[in-house]
């Protein structure tokens, strides 16, 4: 009987804190990196709240999560706050990229890796039917390219700045919408990877991710940025 009670007592436990805590994380980070928190919007705790029907402590956490990743500033004064994109955070987001990421590609081609991932998430993306759900299939495209590469570490430093990339995109995309032409970009490095041209596809890859910061944010300049 007292085991009987003890399992039911076990069965009724609430959903654990860092799993709302999760819940809310992703919950925001969709919203920044869509646009429906813009940069520089205060995130208020009892406001989050309310929205995800959930106590300020696993908002408090998960705003502490994002901070830690890049996409949330928080200030003693000013409190929590969506980061702000500039010309310097695209620069230095941007660098890392451009050491990394055709790299990654380079070889990912060169161990035949399957890149089904990404030609999936290039059709999503080619099919979506807003702003939010292009640019969350761009990002699953780009991390296909790199997560099969066969170095555990290269693919999580490339994860550590891939929702600040994701950021710069958004903002970029708010002001000039071009990701017809990115999506042609996309479609030659595919092409290219499918191939097995390891070298061709690391340099469309670096092409790619330069002259967007280059549009976008043209008076980034910095070293990763020449070829």
């Amino acid at each position: 009987m007292i085991d009987e009670i003890r399992e039911a007592r076990m069965t009724s436990v609430p959903t654990p804190i860092p799993s709302r805590t999760q819940y809310v994380l992703e919950g925001i980070k969709h919203r920044i990196l869509t646009g429906q928190l813009t940069p520089g919007q205060a995130l208020v705790e009892t406001e989050l709240a309310a929205q995800f029907g959930v106590s300020k402590t696993p908002v408090r956490e998960a705003l502490k999560t994002l901070a830690g990743t890049g996409l949330v500033v928080m200030n003693q004064y000013k409190g929590v706050t969506v980061r702000m994109v500039d010309a310097d955070m695209a620069r230095e987001v941007y660098d890392v990229r451009l050491l990394l990421e055709p790299e990654a590609l380079r070889r990912s081609v060169q161990r035949g890796a399957s890149l089904d991932t990404a030609r999936e998430a290039l059709e999503r993306a080619d099919a979506a039917t807003d702003t939010a759900q292009r640019s969350l299939a761009n990002r699953e495209f780009h991390r296909a390219l790199y997560v099969p590469c066969g170095n555990p570490l290269l693919g999580r430093m490339l994860d550590e700045v891939r929702d600040q990339a994701a950021l710069v995109s958004a903002v970029a995309w708010a002001a000039n919408p071009s990701w017809e032409r990115e999506a042609g970009e996309h479609r030659e490095i595919l092409r290219l990877a499918l191939e097995g041209d390891s070298d061709g596809a690391a340099r469309a890859l670096h092409s790619h991710i330069a002259s967007f910061v280059h549009r976008a944010f043209p008076e980034a300049q910095g070293e990763g940025e020449h070829k």
